[in-house]
């Protein structure tokens, strides 16, 4: 019987944020893995009304990229294709999470599960990183004003960033986010 891959999920402190030991089958070829299976993955814990219609690829050509906080409202797989990142979510729906964090590192022997509403944000820890996400709905300008985004030096999350914000690479537009106290929680009822 040949050798297959396998998913084994750990919970977080953020409701519904999940993270996966993925495993793949190596010899002096390389390596092959099943980035998403999903069966394996529903049996490991991914909820079984996740169904990707979008697959995007981040390239990030050298270390101490950063991007985010960013959270729209679809559900995300995020895997890596090569290389390495500090990821870091803080939870950004209405209730009693709002505001709570989890950081992870994440290569390619790892995946997550992030739930619509969580902000999402990565940082480069190697040059040439490939950076894969599936997300269960289509980005749109029309919806944008829809969509949350949070300071990555907000004091409030206080992130433990693996390099300084200021010797970052990042967007104009991720430098001006607003503080997680000035934002409205995400509704998942679209109130």
């Amino acid at each position: 019987m040949a050798a297959t891959t396998e998913f084994t999920s750990h919970k977080t402190d953020i409701p519904g944020l999940i993270w996966f030991d993925v495993t793949r089958i190596e010899d002096d070829r390389g390596w092959y893995q099943e980035n998403f299976q999903k069966a394996k993955l529903v049996a490991a814990g991914l909820p079984a009304s996740f169904n990707p219609v979008q697959n995007n690829i981040s390239y990030n050509k050298m270390r101490g990229v950063i991007r985010g906080f960013h959270a729209e409202p679809w559900d995300k797989y995020i895997s890596i294709i090569s290389g390495k990142v500090f990821v870091s979510y803080v939870d950004l729906r209405a209730g009693e999470s709002f505001g709570r964090t989890a950081n992870l590192e994440l290569d390619n022997s790892k995946a997550v599960f992030l739930p619509r509403g969580v902000g999402n944000s990565f940082q480069t820890l190697e040059g040439d990183t490939y950076y894969l996400y599936c997300v269960n709905d289509f980005w749109s300008s029309k919806l944008y004003d829809k969509y949350l985004f949070v300071n990555l030096a907000d004091p409030d999350i206080n992130t433990p960033w693996p390099f300084p914000l200021e010797q970052s690479v990042m967007s104009d537009r991720d430098k001006s986010h607003p503080f997680l106290k000035d934002i409205q929680p995400f509704r998942t009822d679209n109130g």
